[in-house]
């Protein structure tokens, strides 16, 4: 967004400070932990200490060089801290795993424990989460007091426009203050925009780049021709000024680009998405066999109470079985605790659960609270019907109605779905927006990894936002 300044060196000079003793102290960590804690048994004698010592700095330059290869000492940074966590658990994997690889080449006596390595991933990750975290505030902290650098017009008043001026606004590592709007024909202004930040027209564009007031405009939206679009780019070009756009989430995938050249034609279409490679859906299964068999052996005795308090307490059937589109809009039957009374839609049809839900029985309104009513998922990832995450299964009656009426919609059946996902950790289930919730689907698809699974999966066991 913005050229680095000295606040953007230091800020990244003082990471790579910070990773490299967090990382060295993780290992050495690893090291007591196996040799003189005395929690781990062991009856040999002890190796030179040096050889950890030495190990742990060649170790740790290792590591700093693929933070740097992953992008981890970019600045300015975006976005919140829980982003970076699946970066920094990928890139931890990585360095344990190359230093693990040149102990083996360098074959030094004695060997390097493998024990140790192996906690050193754990006792590594531990530091540098708690290093990265005080770092992400103190980040924050030090750009409160830092000059705006970003004087931005956004091309746009409506919805999109208010949003990106907030974004811009509410991180002040962005250093950024969106000072002007330009109208767009034929679109209402939203009503949090200032009337006296909106100065004209797109019309008047060059004449607010002569003024210079602005260093940076954005369109926020594209619905206007593809030449205006150029000419813009061209005007910001010649006054030097940073020209951005906002892609419609629904025409186009911005984060998977492919590009290729026939008989010299060039042709833009969508990358590959990670579950698209054959090596990560098996590990993606391999994740979802174990997590299930993990959760059914955890939660099976809380399962067989609830299901007697269930049958004691409504009467009728204990499982709740109903027909969802899975993988490629495949149907399948999804297994949950009833949650409602016997036959509540009988009458109604498919609807929403709603908040105070009258259909919803006393102990069913707890186990949505808690999100228990989902445990007898574990079943349908066992047996591959779904994913432990990815977007959430719908009923046959909505899909027909979403694909007719949302953009992109049925993209998100291209794979599993899952017993949690993206969008519901994020609030965006029950009656919430629909095309928010394809937004966050798309998203998790598009930037899939073992560390964002578990990500997720952590905060499911805090999301308790539209829980009924």
């Amino acid at each position: 967004m913005q050229r680095r300044t000295t606040f953007d060196i230091l800020t990244g000079l003082l990471a790579v400070f910070a990773d490299a003793l967090a990382v060295y102290l993780g290992i050495l960590l690893a090291v007591w932990l196996r040799f003189f804690s005395g929690w781990i048994p062991f009856n040999e004698p002890l190796p030179p200490l040096t050889l950890y010592w030495q190990g742990a700095g060649i170790a740790t330059l290792i590591f700093l060089l693929i933070f740097a290869a992953l992008g981890l000492y970019k600045r300015p940074q975006y976005g919140g801290f829980g982003d970076k966590v699946p970066r920094l658990m990928r890139a931890t994997l990585w360095g344990i795993g190359l230093t693990m690889m040149l102990a083996f080449v360098l074959r030094t006596e004695p060997p390097f424990s493998r024990l140790a390595t192996g906690l050193s991933f754990f006792s590594v990750n531990m530091l540098l989460l708690i290093e990265r975290y005080i770092l992400f505030k103190l980040e924050i902290w030090w750009a409160r007091g830092q000059a705006i650098r970003n004087q931005v017009t956004v091309i746009g008043t409506g919805e999109n426009a208010q949003k990106l001026r907030t974004v811009l606004e509410s991180d002040p590592r962005l250093r950024s203050e969106v000072t002007t709007f330009l109208t767009l024909a034929g679109e209402e202004p939203d009503p949090a925009i200032p009337t006296d930040l909106i100065v004209g027209s797109i019309n008047d564009l060059q004449a607010h780049l002569d003024s210079g007031q602005t260093n940076h405009v954005i369109l926020s939206h594209m619905a206007i021709e593809r030449e205006a679009i150029v000419e813009m780019m061209v005007r910001c070009e010649r006054s030097m000024v940073a020209f951005q756009l906002v892609p419609d989430l629904f025409r186009i995938l911005t984060s998977k680009v492919d590009i290729r050249s026939i008989g010299g034609v060039p042709l833009l279409g969508m990358g590959r998405w990670p579950l698209d490679h054959f090596g990560n859906r098996w590990l993606k299964r391999l994740e979802d066999i174990c997590g299930a068999l993990v959760g059914l052996l955890l939660t099976g005795p809380l399962i067989l109470v609830l299901a007697v308090l269930v049958k004691r307490s409504s009467g009728g059937p204990v499982f709740f079985r109903q027909e969802r589109c899975g993988e490629s809009g495949a149907p399948f039957t999804i297994y949950k605790l009833r949650t409602m009374q016997v036959d509540a839609e009988e009458a109604s049809g498919p609807v929403w659960a709603s908040p105070d839900d009258p259909r919803r029985t006393p102990l069913g309104a707890f186990m949505r609270r808690y999100n228990l009513d989902e445990l007898p998922q574990f079943w349908n990832v066992l047996k591959g019907d779904m994913s432990l995450v990815g977007p959430r299964p719908e009923r046959p009656h909505f899909v027909e109605q979403f694909k007719e009426d949302i953009g992109s919609y049925m993209w998100r059946h291209i794979y599993k779905p899952g017993m949690t996902g993206w969008a519901q950790v994020n609030g965006l289930r029950g009656n919430t927006s629909i095309e928010e919730r394809v937004k966050h689907d798309l998203f998790y698809l598009e930037n899939w990894s073992v560390s964002f699974d578990f990500k997720i999966l952590v905060k499911t066991l805090f999301a308790r936002e539209n829980a009924y």
